[in-house]
């Protein structure tokens, strides 16, 4: 096939549709636009044997940016992070401050965006009890990723715990919610069992099972008369996996690599404050209970929930300590070093990652290397072994809860819409990330 290019892959191993193929994958205009044995004349050609060329990576939880906060996590640092981590697109979460409830504060948040955002991007409304009657609109502006929930308090202001107003939200839109499903009546309930100098340990004892669960009843309850789609994020236990099951016609379902990869109590043992996120860590047996969810299909998405703090946050005695920690550019590493420990194959690990976030979001031209789709790789060499530290970290806390893991599979180069924005460790260029665009709110 002899055809011009303005950029060919050579000789990696593709992630097509039909499965892993020794290909080259030929772009135009950003676009792929060829797939096969390329003769061709290209501006810039890449020669990738012996790495294996992924759809690119999508993270859909990521939380980035304080303005006035200089300490705190931003648009350029954190997506810098993701691409340094092999992720070519992120969907920022609404209770950073501040918060993002409004169409004047999204209208900032994609501004500020451009020239700054190193990989794609879009950005969540948060319902709050202010905003319901706006929230079908404010759901269809460009850039918009869809409305997120709280329904128990976590890092940041947004909540909405009393049930009238919870199905005042469910009942205002359309597209798929994304929801934080915690029962705030009971954190408060059992808030005294932290007070008073407790171990970070006793975290998931005051967040138990039991809140997650009573949540997510209620969440589905009140969604499916609704009839509104429900994404229910970092699912942290196997009793939901087991009501989620029974509701995947309405409710698709998140877990974190974080909450694949820590157990307690060894993580607060060894990591105290660091290993504090919402909802909790949990031990050995829900661990497992999630990786039964991945296996049997229960599971959508993998998100990283990047939710970054400082050290000197951190340090501060549980619980006024915050929860959250870095994800975002640990994401691709850690999963792929679950596949070289054979707990999740390639193809899942994709499914994962690319084409579910791009399926349960409507992501147009994202999730699959395609002829027609966008140009988004995440090129990986299956068979490196480094050691993830907290030195490689881009985001500005400069910790890692996975510091000093060694891992196999690694993120070898970022390439969006046909450029190449990550290779070997380093960033290359200037940031051109993009808004993210969607199926259901495509004008025209």
């Amino acid at each position: 096939m002899s055809e011009s290019f303005d950029l060919i892959l050579r000789g990696g191993r593709v992630a097509t549709p039909s499965g892993m193929v020794e290909a080259d994958v030929g772009v135009r205009h950003g676009r792929i636009a060829a797939i096969g044995h390329l003769t061709g004349a290209a501006a810039e050609s890449i020669e990738l044997a012996g790495l294996a060329v992924l759809p690119g990576v999508i993270d859909t939880q990521v939380h980035l940016r304080e303005p006035g906060l200089e300490h705190k996590e931003d648009l350029a640092t954190g997506t810098a992070a993701a691409a340094l981590g092999g992720v070519t697109a992120v969907c920022e979460m609404p209770n950073t401050k501040p918060s993002t409830t409004t169409a004047a504060a999204l209208a900032d948040k994609l501004a500020r965006a451009k020239g700054r955002a190193w990989v794609d991007h879009a950005f969540f409304i948060g319902a709050a009890a202010e905003n319901v009657g706006e929230l079908r609109r404010l759901e269809r502006l460009p850039g918009c990723c869809g409305v997120k929930l709280f329904m128990g308090s976590s890092t940041g202001s947004l909540l909405v715990a009393d049930e009238p107003t919870l199905a005042a939200v469910l009942s205002q839109g359309s597209r798929r919610m994304a929801v934080h499903a915690e029962d705030e009546a009971r954190l408060q309930e059992r808030k005294g069992l932290v007070e008073g100098g407790a171990s970070p340990a006793m975290h998931p004892e005051w967040r138990d099972v039991a809140t997650a669960v009573m949540a997510t009843t209620r969440l589905l309850r009140l969604a499916r008369p609704a009839g509104r789609r429900v994404h229910v994020l970092h699912v942290t236990t196997g009793e939901e996996m087991a009501l989620l099951a029974e509701h995947k016609d309405i409710a698709s379902v998140e877990v974190t690599p974080q909450h694949l990869t820590l157990a307690g109590p060894e993580c607060y043992e060894r990591l105290g404050t660091y290993a504090q996120m919402n909802p909790p860590i949990r031990d050995e047996a829900q661990r497992q209970a999630l990786w039964r969810a991945v296996e049997q299909g229960v599971v959508d998405v993998i998100g990283s929930d990047h939710a970054p703090h400082g050290r000197d946050e951190k340090a501060k005695p549980y619980p006024q300590s915050p929860s959250g920690m870095t994800g975002v550019q640990t994401l691709v590493p850690i999963m792929l070093d679950h596949v070289a420990a054979g707990r999740l194959s390639l193809e899942r690990f994709i499914d994962l990652t690319s084409a579910g976030p791009a399926r349960i979001y409507g992501m147009a031209r994202k999730g699959r290397i395609a002829v027609g789709y966008d140009a988004d790789f995440t090129v990986v060499d299956l068979k490196a072994q480094r050691r993830i530290t907290n030195l490689w970290i881009a985001s500005k806390c400069g910790w890692t809860p996975f510091d000093g893991m060694k891992v196999t599979g690694w993120p070898i180069a970022t390439i969006i819409r046909g450029h190449v924005v990550m290779r070997e460790d380093s960033l290359l260029g200037e940031p051109a990330g993009h808004p993210l665009r969607f199926l259901e709110t495509l004008a025209g």
